[in-house]
């Protein structure tokens, strides 16, 4: 079988309102800004991955308040509550502008390249916020995977050991502080495309990195892009 083919993907790229739906949110830069606008940083790891690696990016940089392109559609989060008391027409109109596009041609772009008999393997890049509801996040960077694919928790724990190796003092978690096999789109692929064909790690950083920014934020950025690229690509597992 040929080497993987890699793509990168970035649902929570930026915290832009659409000029159409920019009445749903005035006065709400402050909510904007913070976590559950986006995904600080996410998009600039995103960007160096793909550029490294030298693969496609596929990112959006409209806030998840409108829509949140990692949820599925009939997820009770999928809209915000700015958007979710909208009528059925009004929410049925950002699917199709805001929240398709990105998903369409991710799926069409993985499924197109395992019908010519190829293999893939997905990075999103995502980021997290230090504290929730008072719960401080004990991991510097984590690895989002379902634990029951082989293929998925392997690639992740190649590119895990390569980051120790660079970085001994970092905090290194798997499936923490979400959980893997949660709804998203690396979820859904996984429903489409067996292990064998699809590899997807949802990559989350932790958000006080990027706020502290400086030479920690790129040492950690070129840490996590050259750690991946060492080994990368990851040949498939051989029948004994």
């Amino acid at each position: 079988m040929t080497d993987p083919w890699v793509l990168v993907t970035c649902e929570h790229g930026g915290r832009e309102v659409p000029s159409s739906h920019a009445d749903h949110f005035v006065g709400r830069d402050a909510v904007l800004d913070t976590h559950r606008g986006w995904d600080p940083g996410a998009l600039q790891m995103g960007r160096e991955l793909a550029c490294r690696l030298g693969v496609p990016l596929f990112a959006s940089t409209t806030t998840r308040l409108l829509i949140d392109l990692n949820r599925s559609i009939g997820h009770r989060r999928l809209f915000s509550e700015f958007t979710r008391g909208l009528s059925r027409a009004a929410r049925q109109e950002i699917i199709a502008r805001h929240y398709r596009p990105h998903r369409d041609s991710v799926e069409g772009a993985v499924a197109a390249r395992i019908a010519a008999g190829g293999r893939v393997i997905h990075i999103a890049s995502h980021s997290f916020t230090p504290v929730l509801d008072g719960d401080v996040r004990r991991a510097d960077v984590a690895w989002l995977y379902d634990p029951r694919r082989a293929e998925e928790a392997r690639v992740s724990g190649l590119w895990i050991d390569a980051l120790a190796t660079r970085n001994p003092v970092l905090r290194l978690r798997r499936n923490n502080p979400y959980r893997g096999r949660c709804d998203g789109l690396t979820a859904l692929l996984r429903k489409r495309f067996p292990e064998t064909v699809y590899v997807g790690i949802e990559l989350e950083v932790n958000q006080r990195f990027v706020e502290a920014g400086g030479d920690p934020w790129d040492a950690l950025r070129s840490d996590i892009v050259e750690s991946l690229a060492a080994v990368l690509p990851v040949p498939p597992i051989r029948a004994a």
